[in-house]
Protein backbone atom coordinates (compact mmCIF):
# COMPACT_ATOMS: atom_id res chain seq x y z
CA UNK A 1 0.00 0.00 0.00
CA UNK A 2 1.34 3.43 -0.94
CA UNK A 3 2.24 5.93 1.74
CA UNK A 4 -0.31 8.71 1.99
CA UNK A 5 0.38 12.45 2.01
CA UNK A 6 0.86 13.63 5.56
CA UNK A 7 1.54 10.08 6.71
CA UNK A 8 -2.15 9.18 6.65
CA UNK A 9 -3.23 5.58 6.28
CA UNK A 10 -6.09 4.97 3.84
CA UNK A 11 -9.27 3.51 5.28
CA UNK A 12 -9.74 0.10 3.65
CA UNK A 13 -12.32 -2.32 4.99
CA UNK A 14 -12.19 -5.19 2.51
CA UNK A 15 -11.86 -6.28 -1.09
CA UNK A 16 -13.02 -3.89 -3.78
CA UNK A 17 -16.30 -4.90 -5.41
CA UNK A 18 -17.46 -3.13 -8.54
CA UNK A 19 -20.66 -1.18 -8.01
CA UNK A 20 -23.54 -2.59 -10.14
CA UNK A 21 -24.89 -0.28 -12.82
CA UNK A 22 -28.37 -0.13 -11.30
CA UNK A 23 -26.83 1.82 -8.39
CA UNK A 24 -26.42 4.77 -10.79
CA UNK A 25 -29.77 4.34 -12.51
CA UNK A 26 -31.86 5.55 -9.58
CA UNK A 27 -33.93 8.65 -10.38
CA UNK A 28 -32.77 10.76 -7.42
CA UNK A 29 -29.38 12.21 -8.36
CA UNK A 30 -28.92 13.61 -4.85
CA UNK A 31 -29.31 10.15 -3.33
CA UNK A 32 -26.76 8.72 -5.76
CA UNK A 33 -24.33 11.56 -5.01
CA UNK A 34 -24.68 11.08 -1.26
CA UNK A 35 -24.13 7.34 -1.58
CA UNK A 36 -21.02 7.80 -3.73
CA UNK A 37 -19.16 9.41 -0.83
CA UNK A 38 -16.66 6.87 0.45
CA UNK A 39 -16.72 4.77 -2.70
CA UNK A 40 -13.43 4.14 -4.54
CA UNK A 41 -12.74 5.38 -8.07
CA UNK A 42 -10.27 3.10 -9.87
CA UNK A 43 -8.38 3.36 -13.15
CA UNK A 44 -6.40 0.40 -14.46
CA UNK A 45 -4.41 0.99 -17.63
CA UNK A 46 -1.58 -1.14 -18.98
CA UNK A 47 -1.02 -2.67 -15.58
CA UNK A 48 -0.98 0.70 -13.78
CA UNK A 49 -3.70 0.90 -11.16
CA UNK A 50 -4.53 4.12 -9.36
CA UNK A 51 -7.44 4.72 -7.03
CA UNK A 52 -8.90 7.09 -4.51
CA UNK A 53 -11.80 7.35 -2.09
CA UNK A 54 -14.43 9.97 -2.96
CA UNK A 55 -14.57 12.77 -0.37
CA UNK A 56 -16.24 15.58 -2.35
CA UNK A 57 -18.70 15.73 -5.24
CA UNK A 58 -21.52 17.75 -6.76
CA UNK A 59 -24.89 16.72 -8.19
CA UNK A 60 -26.35 18.20 -11.38
CA UNK A 61 -30.07 17.65 -11.73
CA UNK A 62 -30.66 17.78 -15.46
CA UNK A 63 -32.92 19.93 -17.61
CA UNK A 64 -34.34 22.01 -14.73
CA UNK A 65 -30.93 22.77 -13.18
CA UNK A 66 -29.40 25.97 -14.54
CA UNK A 67 -25.92 24.78 -13.54
CA UNK A 68 -26.20 21.62 -15.63
CA UNK A 69 -24.87 21.21 -19.18
CA UNK A 70 -28.30 19.78 -20.04
CA UNK A 71 -30.36 22.69 -18.69
CA UNK A 72 -33.42 23.34 -20.83
CA UNK A 73 -32.88 20.10 -22.75
CA UNK A 74 -29.65 21.30 -24.37
CA UNK A 75 -28.01 18.57 -26.45
CA UNK A 76 -24.59 18.89 -28.05
CA UNK A 77 -21.87 16.53 -29.23
CA UNK A 78 -20.15 17.12 -25.89
CA UNK A 79 -23.06 16.50 -23.53
CA UNK A 80 -25.01 13.87 -25.49
CA UNK A 81 -23.69 11.20 -23.13
CA UNK A 82 -25.72 12.79 -20.33
CA UNK A 83 -28.84 11.39 -22.00
CA UNK A 84 -27.52 7.84 -21.68
CA UNK A 85 -28.70 5.42 -19.04
CA UNK A 86 -26.84 5.93 -15.77
CA UNK A 87 -23.56 4.15 -15.18
CA UNK A 88 -21.20 5.67 -17.75
CA UNK A 89 -18.47 8.29 -17.55
CA UNK A 90 -18.73 11.87 -18.81
CA UNK A 91 -15.34 13.59 -19.04
CA UNK A 92 -15.34 17.11 -20.45
CA UNK A 93 -12.69 19.74 -20.96
CA UNK A 94 -12.92 22.88 -18.82
CA UNK A 95 -11.14 26.09 -19.87
CA UNK A 96 -9.33 24.01 -22.49
CA UNK A 97 -7.10 22.59 -19.76
CA UNK A 98 -8.84 20.48 -17.12
CA UNK A 99 -10.48 17.13 -17.83
CA UNK A 100 -13.40 16.83 -15.38
CA UNK A 101 -14.79 13.39 -14.52
CA UNK A 102 -18.53 12.92 -14.01
CA UNK A 103 -20.74 9.93 -13.26
CA UNK A 104 -23.93 9.83 -15.36
CA UNK A 105 -26.98 8.84 -13.31
CA UNK A 106 -30.69 8.20 -13.76
CA UNK A 107 -32.76 6.79 -16.58
CA UNK A 108 -32.11 7.06 -20.31
CA UNK A 109 -33.07 10.48 -21.72
CA UNK A 110 -33.05 12.00 -18.20
CA UNK A 111 -29.69 13.85 -18.21
CA UNK A 112 -28.29 13.91 -14.69
CA UNK A 113 -24.77 13.56 -13.37
CA UNK A 114 -22.33 13.83 -10.48
CA UNK A 115 -19.01 15.67 -10.72
CA UNK A 116 -16.23 14.06 -8.67
CA UNK A 117 -14.38 16.96 -7.01
CA UNK A 118 -11.88 15.29 -4.68
CA UNK A 119 -10.41 11.92 -3.72
CA UNK A 120 -8.34 10.60 -0.85
CA UNK A 121 -5.61 8.47 -2.51
CA UNK A 122 -5.81 4.72 -1.88
CA UNK A 123 -3.32 3.14 -4.30
CA UNK A 124 -0.87 4.20 -6.97
CA UNK A 125 0.44 7.44 -5.45
CA UNK A 126 3.81 7.04 -7.16
CA UNK A 127 2.10 6.85 -10.56
CA UNK A 128 -0.15 9.78 -9.66
CA UNK A 129 2.96 11.87 -9.01
CA UNK A 130 4.37 10.93 -12.40
CA UNK A 131 1.14 11.88 -14.16
CA UNK A 132 0.78 15.21 -12.38
CA UNK A 133 4.45 16.17 -12.43
CA UNK A 134 4.41 16.71 -8.68
CA UNK A 135 7.50 15.89 -6.68
CA UNK A 136 5.78 15.53 -3.33
CA UNK A 137 2.57 13.72 -2.39
CA UNK A 138 0.73 16.46 -0.53
CA UNK A 139 -3.01 17.04 -0.25
CA UNK A 140 -3.16 18.91 -3.56
CA UNK A 141 -2.52 15.66 -5.43
CA UNK A 142 -6.22 14.78 -5.76
CA UNK A 143 -7.85 17.97 -4.45
CA UNK A 144 -10.11 19.54 -7.06
CA UNK A 145 -11.72 17.93 -10.11
CA UNK A 146 -8.89 18.77 -12.50
CA UNK A 147 -6.35 17.14 -10.22
CA UNK A 148 -8.57 14.08 -9.79
CA UNK A 149 -8.54 13.41 -13.54
CA UNK A 150 -4.86 14.23 -13.93
CA UNK A 151 -3.81 11.91 -11.11
CA UNK A 152 -5.98 9.01 -12.29
CA UNK A 153 -5.23 9.47 -15.99
CA UNK A 154 -8.79 10.37 -17.03
CA UNK A 155 -9.42 12.18 -20.33
CA UNK A 156 -12.27 13.20 -22.61
CA UNK A 157 -11.69 10.03 -24.64
CA UNK A 158 -13.04 8.12 -21.62
CA UNK A 159 -16.50 9.60 -22.08
CA UNK A 160 -19.19 6.91 -22.38
CA UNK A 161 -17.02 4.23 -20.74
CA UNK A 162 -19.19 1.96 -18.54
CA UNK A 163 -18.32 2.41 -14.88
CA UNK A 164 -17.94 -1.33 -14.37
CA UNK A 165 -15.34 -1.70 -17.14
CA UNK A 166 -11.83 -3.10 -16.77
CA UNK A 167 -10.15 0.28 -17.18
CA UNK A 168 -12.44 2.59 -15.17
CA UNK A 169 -14.78 1.60 -12.39
CA UNK A 170 -16.20 2.60 -9.04
CA UNK A 171 -16.01 0.11 -6.22
CA UNK A 172 -17.26 -0.52 -2.71
CA UNK A 173 -14.93 -1.96 -0.07
CA UNK A 174 -17.43 -1.80 2.78
CA UNK A 175 -16.10 1.46 4.23
CA UNK A 176 -18.61 4.10 5.32
CA UNK A 177 -17.98 7.61 6.61
CA UNK A 178 -19.73 8.53 9.84
CA UNK A 179 -22.94 10.35 8.92
CA UNK A 180 -21.90 13.23 11.18
CA UNK A 181 -18.96 13.93 8.86
CA UNK A 182 -21.09 14.37 5.74
CA UNK A 183 -21.92 17.98 4.93
CA UNK A 184 -23.85 19.75 2.16
CA UNK A 185 -23.35 23.17 0.62
CA UNK A 186 -23.96 25.08 -2.60
CA UNK A 187 -21.81 24.02 -5.53
CA UNK A 188 -18.55 25.76 -6.41
CA UNK A 189 -18.09 28.07 -9.40
CA UNK A 190 -21.69 28.07 -10.67
CA UNK A 191 -22.66 31.70 -10.01
CA UNK A 192 -23.99 31.86 -13.59
CA UNK A 193 -26.84 29.55 -12.49
CA UNK A 194 -28.77 32.29 -10.69
CA UNK A 195 -30.95 30.97 -7.88
CA UNK A 196 -29.85 27.43 -8.68
CA UNK A 197 -26.33 28.36 -7.58
CA UNK A 198 -27.67 28.33 -4.03
CA UNK A 199 -28.91 24.74 -4.15
CA UNK A 200 -27.15 22.48 -1.59
CA UNK A 201 -26.01 19.97 -4.21
CA UNK A 202 -22.39 19.65 -3.06
CA UNK A 203 -21.54 16.85 -0.62
CA UNK A 204 -18.21 16.62 1.19
CA UNK A 205 -16.47 15.12 4.20
CA UNK A 206 -15.93 17.65 6.94
CA UNK A 207 -12.31 18.08 7.98
CA UNK A 208 -10.89 15.97 5.16
CA UNK A 209 -7.74 17.71 3.85
CA UNK A 210 -8.41 16.68 0.24
CA UNK A 211 -11.70 18.59 0.04
CA UNK A 212 -11.28 21.41 -2.48
CA UNK A 213 -13.70 24.03 -1.26
CA UNK A 214 -13.92 26.01 1.94
CA UNK A 215 -16.44 24.79 4.57
CA UNK A 216 -19.85 26.46 4.36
Amino acid sequence: MDDQPGGQEPAIMGALKKIPLDFYQREDVLAVAHDLLGKVLVTDREGIRTSGRIVELEAYAGTTDRASHSFGGRRTARNEVMYSEGGVAYVYLCYGIHHLFNVITGKKEVPQGVLIRALEPVAGVTDMLLRTGKKKADHTLTRGPGNVSRALGLHTIDTNTPLNSKTIYLADDGFRFDAKLIAQSPRIGVDYAGEDAKLPYRFYIKGNPYVSGKPK
